[in-house]
């Protein structure tokens, strides 16, 4: 599935803007690694389920995580512990796997009704 790939990917950029992160700010950074693993174990529960309603419920879940992800990074962004460019990549495809998220619990919730 590309949105796993790309949910790996972001796990890549955000262990980057973790390594970058000043000390003291640990807990900001474990948010950070929960969430975006989070992302990619749940994208792959969900490809990994059968049936279409709890197929979307993971895709959901998912999701959420990559919001949370999102907010992560605009704290350390606001508390100028990050940088900037890092940052810009790294919620651009955050926003690209939130997008195909949404199209994913969609379908399946669309087709969970429609077998009823």
């Amino acid at each position: 599935m590309d949105v796993y790939r790309r949910a790996l990917k972001f796990i890549r950029v955000a262990a980057s803007i973790r390594r970058g992160l000043a000390p003291g700010h640990g807990s900001l950074a474990d948010q950070l690694d929960r969430a975006a693993v989070s992302i990619a174990l749940n994208i792959a529960e969900g490809a990994g389920e059968f049936a279409r309603k709890e197929k979307a419920r993971f895709y959901r879940i998912a999701r959420r995580s990559a919001t949370e992800c999102a907010a992560v990074l605009d704290v350390a962004r606001e508390l100028e512990l990050v940088d900037g460019r890092e940052v810009g990549i790294g919620k651009a495809l955050l926003l690209e796997i939130a997008g195909s998220l949404i199209g994913l619990s969609k379908t399946m919730e669309e087709q969970a009704r429609a077998r009823r």
